[in-house]
């Protein structure tokens, strides 16, 4: 597709574990041209694939490197605000990773970075669920809990670009291990990888459950398991959904308790339980948040934008005031 002139374009790259999502953005959200790539775990064959990338993109739109205002790039990784280094990706292991300097080095373009769940809420805020919203908490539950907030207006991260790590808030004293090495955190229980154990120690306690039977048959135990055996009647896994559902709404009190955002977003995998995991979780939140019974709560919706979320929300960063 070859862009037309007079047309304001972005770019943005999404830089996940298993893969390298790229595309260029017209000023309505919309993704005009993409590629992806597979993530290496050398941090050199990445930023090289990266602005090959770039290059790509543009010759295929007909664009030069003077169409583009700058490349937002989210990664999984906590983000130094002053250096653009990478503090810590935990996927690769790389730490303290000159990533934004690689980048702009291969491509000559200036580099805009931030974590990988930022970019996602910006995606969302831009042209997403979180449409003309101005304070908003995301929780995207994947592997692990990503966490993001928009306050005013403004992407949150803190003084040092390590705020809102929601996956490493304590939860449960005592609880599971968690890969940051305390224990108990949000993510080792709200994660779908939480979801999954606590599928687990269900079946395990129950094993004359559909659940149990359907593993049984060769039927993969993850996040979706438990959502579709109570769809089925199965009261072991309803039992499960419910525990799931009550230490999510946990969470989100939590946390509206103390940003007071007017909503929440859930985003990544578990979301796509849609209604049956937003209905649990609307009801247990009331118990989790201040005088809810006087003054309510956060709306609570699911993110709309999937995959593409940290894509568009990378390619207009400087707009989102990272």
């Amino acid at each position: 597709m070859t862009q037309k002139a007079g047309m304001s374009v972005h770019l943005g790259i999404d830089l996940g574990g298993t893969s390298i999502k790229m595309g260029l953005v017209n000023e309505g959200g919309q993704i005009i041209s993409r590629l992806e790539t597979d993530t290496s775990d050398d941090f050199d064959t990445v930023t090289r694939d990266m602005a090959e990338g770039v290059l790509s993109l543009l010759k295929k739109t007909g664009l030069g490197k003077k169409d583009l205002p700058y490349i937002g790039l989210g990664v999984p990784s906590t983000v130094h605000p002053e250096t653009g280094r990478l503090i810590l990706a935990n996927n690769t292991g790389w730490e303290n990773a000159p990533m934004r300097e690689a980048l702009e080095e291969k491509t000559g373009l200036s580099v805009l970075i931030a974590n990988d769940a930022d970019c996602a809420l910006a995606g969302e805020a831009l042209c997403g669920s979180a449409k003309n919203q101005k304070d908003v908490l995301m929780l995207t539950l994947g592997t692990g809990v990503g966490g993001a907030m928009l306050i005013n207006g403004r992407l949150f991260s803190g003084c040092d670009g390590m705020g809102m790590e929601v996956g490493h808030l304590p939860l449960i004293a005592g609880g599971p291990k968690c890969t940051c090495g305390a224990s108990g955190c949000v993510e080792t229980l709200v994660s779908a990888t939480g979801l999954v154990l606590l599928t687990k120690e269900a079946i395990h306690e129950n094993p004359d459950s559909l659940m149990h039977k359907k593993i049984k048959s060769g039927i993969p135990l993850d996040g979706r398991l438990a959502f579709s055996c109570m769809e089925e009647g199965d009261q072991a896994a309803k039992s499960v959904v419910e525990r799931y559902c009550a230490l999510l709404a946990q969470t989100v009190g939590g946390l509206s308790n103390v940003f007071r955002p007017a909503l929440v977003l859930l985003g990544g995998g578990v979301s796509k339980a849609g209604d049956a995991l937003l209905f649990r979780v609307r009801e247990a939140l009331p118990r989790f948040i201040l005088s809810y019974s006087v003054i309510g709560g956060p709306e609570l919706r699911l993110a709309s934008l999937g995959n593409d979320a940290g894509l568009i929300g990378a390619a207009f960063l400087k707009e989102m005031s990272i």
